[in-house]
């Protein structure tokens, strides 16, 4: 029960940071100050390529929070572009992902486990709230048709 609620807290204090209308860096500075981040900031950029399909995401870390820009080239399909901010728990992420298709701005949770250097990115059933697309059941969702591998950035 106290987990649930510790978990329901984050994602509150999450999706509230994430409305406010703030830069990448300051959105990682709201986030990274609770008592347990004490770590500097890191940018890690990865990608997935196959055949004419690509995603890529640049991540910036700053204890167990994060933020970046995500962008989604699946081909004969509309790009998605955009920017997450979420939080680290263990090995995974959870962001809200920011986004313009075809020329409107939607939002959707996103998920990544972390494998070694690569990230896997999560999926399962959704449902909308207040606008975004949300996972319904975070615990069960199944990870590794995208994974991400470490690039250069640039």
């Amino acid at each position: 029960m106290k987990k649930t609620f510790l978990l329901l807290a984050i994602i509150a204090a999450f999706f509230t940071a994430c409305r406010q209308n703030k830069t990448q860096e300051q959105q990682i500075d709201s986030l990274a100050n609770t008592p347990d981040t004490t770590a500097a900031k890191a940018k890690t950029c990865y990608a997935y390529i196959k055949d004419k399909d690509t995603v890529s995401l640049s991540l910036i870390t700053a204890g167990n929070a994060v933020a970046g820009d995500l962008n989604y080239n699946f081909y004969e399909k509309d790009k998605n572009a955009g920017t997450i901010s979420g939080i680290v728990k263990g090995d995974t992420i959870i962001a809200d992902y920011t986004f313009g298709s075809e020329g409107a701005t939607s939002y959707r949770q996103v998920a990544f486990v972390k494998k070694g250097d690569q990230l896997l990115e999560g999926y399962g059933p959704t449902q909308e709230t207040d606008g975004r697309r949300i996972f319904t059941d975070i615990a069960g969702l199944k990870f590794g048709d995208i994974t991400l591998s470490v690039i250069p950035c640039k």
